[in-house]
């Protein structure tokens, strides 16, 4: 109920019932962008002074590997079940979306930690990068495979994972969040308090700004999924605990701390409708964005960001008490 009471949460709310009436409430697309880079270069910022202030331990190196590790098994975990109830490229790129991860949640899972007087690692930032591009490397390889086609010629277009890999790290978002990341480590306290005004006081207001418009999208995006099988919304459902536990089981067996371990099953429960939908639509044409985009927007992430958050903290907080 204390996240539902979240100023952030209730313009997401605001937004998604605004949009399913029919308002002309819009948020301009250049703000838009604006508040997402704003979001991730302030994550950045905050991961990096923790770090600044932490340093690199095996701690970090476990909380990293653990990150791997989870961005490998979800997508091909995810692919191995739905393939049996959908064509095999939209099979492909659903898994992709699932096994990647949204820096929306994130950041929001970040400021209920934050709430609950819980801080993690600053490595959390990375972390979130690292479960970047996996997924997408193993989308383009299996769609590959699937397409029995060579790597050559007229393939290239849907081949080269190293291609995708090097886009999705490279991409301005992630670009900015490691910049941000690394410049927080380097000036430290001294940049905690010239930055402060800007990457912390502003912060949870430019969320809740972001999360309205996060909220009209959602409800601009509902028909999609509305025409989606029943399954593949079981699905939309169902997965994103079954990852947080599988973060959670792998934490536990790392040792990872409390918050850390939160904010993994956080990242494992969520699923990508930014910069995994942009390269597969160039990657895999054939796999349908209504399926992928819609499924992950639409149902995960309001799941994730009403519910799922408070449930992961609280499950977390009881197996690991």
């Amino acid at each position: 109920m204390s996240t539902l009471l979240d100023p952030a949460i209730l313009f997401f709310v605001f937004g998604v019932l605004a949009g399913l009436m029919g308002s002309n409430l819009e948020i301009p697309k250049p703000i838009s962008q604006f508040l997402s880079l704003y979001l991730l270069m302030a994550l950045g910022l905050k991961g990096g002074f923790a770090l600044a202030e932490t340093g690199l331990d095996f701690t970090v190196a476990k909380g990293l590997v653990v990150a791997f590790l989870l961005a490998w098994l979800i997508p091909i975990a995810a692919y191995a079940f739905l393939r049996h109830h959908v064509a095999a490229l939209d099979a492909v790129a659903i898994a992709a979306a699932y096994g990647s991860v949204s820096a929306v949640t994130f950041v929001t899972a970040m400021q209920f930690l934050d709430g609950q007087g819980l801080v993690p690692g600053g490595h959390m930032a990375a972390a979130l990068v690292i479960m970047e591009s996996p997924a997408v490397i193993f989308a383009v390889t299996m769609a590959n495979r699937l397409r029995h086609q060579p790597l050559t010629g007229a393939a290239i277009a849907h081949a080269a994972p190293s291609h995708h890999f090097r886009e999705s790290l490279t991409q301005g978002a992630q670009l900015l969040l490691l910049g941000g990341m690394a410049i927080g480590w380097i000036t430290g306290d001294a940049g905690r308090e010239v930055m402060e005004p800007f990457s912390i006081d502003l912060f949870k207001g430019m969320l809740a700004f972001f999360l309205l418009d996060m909220g009209l999208q959602v409800a601009r995006n509902v028909k999609d999924v509305k025409a989606a099988s029943p399954m593949l919304v079981i699905f939309a459902l169902v997965a994103p605990p079954v990852h947080a536990l599988l973060a959670l089981g792998l934490c536990l067996l790392a040792s990872i701390s409390l918050a850390d371990t939160i904010l993994l099953m956080v990242l494992a429960a969520s699923a990508s409708y930014i910069v995994v939908p942009a390269v597969l639509r160039q990657a895999i044409p054939e796999a349908r964005p209504a399926l992928y985009f819609g499924m992950s927007l639409v149902v995960t992430f309001p799941l994730n960001l009403i519910v799922g958050i408070p449930f992961y903290a609280h499950l977390a907080t009881q197996v690991m008490s």
